[in-house]
């Protein structure tokens, strides 16, 4: 078993002397990514910034290799650890070069002067976040997805042990969403970094974390791997989830299923009545679904759009209370659509429920 590179003991953070969250406990290896989700305002910015020194803990104290931050320089401090908070910096007259090599400023003598190997730091840490070609760009001119990649340099610039950053992803459009997570994925598998950030969007932090904290005002929900904390129960009790729901399997965002008793029956499978039970959902159109075997893609987004899904398990032959059940549903309707289904041996009884549709005079293929 790994060692735990960077804990949290006892700590509590807050403002002004006033505790906002109390027994804050982490504990994350070396190379780990550690994600902090939880809706807007719940403090997920007031850790990071307290563990990194940007703001006085209130009690309690983070370490690194068992070494005490709280009794750190902030010289000391910065040679091992990196920052990129959303609080933007407003440099006069600087070029994004001159920002990024900010991040060599640990290591420089006391006039700042950088040698040939800061430089070739410099140039590396911009190429690695494809930022070159606005390296002579005045810094305060670029725009804010430019400006996260080129403070997202500067940390790699400081060849930190740990990297900690506050919602990276925000202002950048899909492609460099996914190579800023990329990048870090990188620096911590492949350098042994330890990422320490917060996200809002909760389907990447579910893709790229080895462990998320739950982040909810004054108190830590829970904390854990991916698997122990993407749960329907939990994931809607932190978010306050009423309307809609984040969709687990999938990690993604489905709107409320359409309300209503449902006339029209889906009869689909292997993926092809996905985008028919989304655009029914957009057009507010109920529906039935079915059957469909619960290890089936169309089964996961079918649980959270349909009004009733009919289901089987797995490899079993399709009984027949469900088919009962879904007959009944079926007479029940105006329409029942062949979105495309693939039948076996084990889910013939479809090509039954197709027959009866197709002998009330309701089935349609698509």
């Amino acid at each position: 078993m790994k060692e735990i590179y960077f804990r949290t003991g006892e700590l509590t953070v807050g403002y002004n002397g006033k505790a906002l969250i109390k027994d804050i406990e982490i504990k994350i290896e070396k190379g780990e990514i550690l994600t902090l989700i939880g809706p807007n305002g719940s403090g997920k910015s007031t850790i990071l910034k307290s563990i990194t020194k940007h703001l006085k803990t209130i009690k309690g104290d983070s370490f690194i290799a068992d070494a005490s931050i709280g009794s750190m320089t902030y010289k000391e401090l910065s040679k091992l650890v990196a920052v990129v908070l959303t609080d933007r910096i407003r440099p006069e007259m600087m070029t994004c070069r001159d920002v990024v090599a900010t991040g060599r400023y640990p290591y420089t003598g006391s006039l700042g002067i950088l040698t040939e190997e800061d430089e070739l730091k410099v140039r590396e840490s911009m190429e690695k976040v494809h930022a070159v070609e606005i390296a002579d760009k005045d810094f305060a001119a670029i725009s804010d997805g430019q400006k996260q990649r080129i403070l997202l340099a500067r940390a790699i610039c400081q060849e930190p042990e740990i990297i900690v950053l506050d919602e990276p992803t925000s202002f950048l459009d899909i492609k460099h969403k996914l190579e800023l997570l990329s990048i870090l994925r990188s620096m911590a598998k492949e350098k042994g970094i330890t990422v320490i950030m917060s996200l809002h969007e909760i389907d990447l932090a579910q893709k790229i974390s080895d462990k998320i904290m739950c982040v909810n005002g004054d108190r830590i929900e829970h904390f854990g791997t991916p698997d122990e904390i993407f749960k329907d129960d939990i994931i809607k009790r932190l978010y306050g989830i009423t309307k809609g729901v984040y969709n687990i399997n999938f990690g993604s965002v489905e709107l409320p299923k359409p309300e209503g008793e449902p006339h029209v029956f889906i009869i689909s499978s292997c993926g092809r009545g996905i985008d028919l039970y989304r655009r029914f959902q957009k057009e507010n159109i109920p529906f039935y679904a079915g059957i469909l075997y619960s290890n089936d893609v169309d089964y996961v987004v079918a649980k959270s759009l349909a009004s009733q899904v009919f289901e089987e398990k797995p490899f079993m032959h399709i009984s027949d209370d469900v088919y009962e059940q879904a007959v009944t549903a079926m007479k029940s309707c105006d329409r029942v659509i062949n979105a495309g289904v693939e039948i076996g041996e084990s889910n013939k009884r479809i090509g039954d429920l197709l027959s009866v549709a197709e002998n009330l005079g309701i089935l349609e293929t698509i």
